[in-house]
């Protein structure tokens, strides 16, 4: 480190890792000039608004049910209240599942109904999305389909890394993604944006120590990549999760909430299996729509303030009334610092 008064900024870029910093305390165990920046790692969170809003649409369609995660239930459209839970209080087939599979098992027991699964996540579940097109394929579930709303990290960190306003020393890479793709898919933080970057685990322990390792090749002027979390991730990955991946999905460019489009910053389903596409099937648009009047979502997700920072945190926008998606999902950087650190 250059000197004691220097403050450095680490950015987490996964959830799991935001609702841990938070629930551990973290914050309050570094130093005074280390902080932990939030960055876009909540699925739920980047979630373009527009998107949502196609998802309300199509929730309120004839004979159509929509099954999804529990957090997408309340989070909020462009209009104020509106959510699915509030579309299935109004009517709508609104199903919570834990896998896509299950989704598949709705169609399969409800074949005059068009089951519409909500692919939301970042590489962590795109295999397992990937794998329930597969199966539905194999199993002639010709009823199933997926709104893919899948987001890939590589992409997203090179847009922020771009922006004239980025200040970050170093990055927690995510330890559930690196188990998919490889410690190695994260190379390109060191070699190309020349900042250290370390695969963290998310016990209190492995961020404790992942900050360490970051902390020591700031001090010492290295740029590399390490990997803490070597109980579970490889250099290489799972190659057969992968390998479904490639098979059924493609690069895309995707929509971020507050960012716009970034280039292949998502993925779309292949030609081959585009019948199982509910964008296609239904030939859905993404109109773009403002954020709600007065949400800094889009500016939390990228780190450019803190959830406090939002003028609505903590008094207009709550977990029981939550205004946008960072104060609903059970990752947002909102949620997480209202559970856990705010006073009013």
């Amino acid at each position: 480190m250059n000197s004691e008064s220097s403050v450095y900024k680490l950015m987490e870029v996964c959830g799991t890792h935001t609702m841990a910093i938070a629930r551990a305390g973290i914050r309050q165990l570094l130093p005074q000039n280390v902080r932990l920046i939030s960055g876009p790692g909540c699925p739920v969170c980047v979630t373009d608004q527009s998107e949502l809003d196609a998802v309300l649409d199509l929730s309120m369609e004839k004979d159509v049910i929509i099954a999804g995660y529990g957090d997408m239930l309340r989070v909020p459209g462009s209009t104020r209240g509106d959510s699915l839970a509030r579309r299935k209080s109004l009517g709508a087939r609104v199903e919570i599942v834990f896998s896509p599979v299950d989704a598949i098992g709705i169609a399969q027991r409800e074949p005059d109904k068009q089951v519409v699964f909500l692919g939301i996540g970042f590489e962590t579940t795109a295999p397992g999305t990937a794998m329930a097109i597969k199966l539905a394929k194999e199993r002639g579930v010709e009823n199933f389909s997926v709104l893919c709303l899948l987001k890939r990290v590589e992409p997203v960190l090179r847009v922020l890394a771009k922006d004239p306003d980025f200040d970050i020393d170093g990055f927690l890479c995510p330890g559930h993604v690196a188990v998919i793709t490889g410690a190695d898919s994260f190379g390109f933080i060191p070699k190309e944006l020349g900042l250290p970057a370390v695969v963290s685990g998310f016990e209190p322990e492995d961020i404790i120590r992942s900050c360490s390792m970051l902390l020591s090749q700031i001090r010492e002027g290295r740029a590399e990549l390490e990997n803490q979390y070597k109980r579970a991730v490889t250099g290489e990955g799972n190659l057969l999760a992968v390998k479904t991946m490639e098979e059924v999905l493609e690069p895309s460019d995707c929509r971020f909430r507050g960012m716009g489009t970034v280039p292949l910053g998502g993925f779309s389903i292949k030609p081959e299996y585009r019948k199982f596409d509910a964008k296609a099937r239904f030939g859905l648009e993404y109109k773009d729509v403002p954020e709600p009047a007065g949400c800094r979502c889009g500016l939390v997700i990228q780190g450019k303030i803190e959830p406090a920072g939002c003028p609505l945190f903590g008094r207009v926008c709550t977990p029981a009334d939550p205004v946008g998606p960072c104060m609903v999902s059970s990752e947002g950087s909102c949620a997480a610092a209202y559970k856990y650190s705010w006073e009013e």
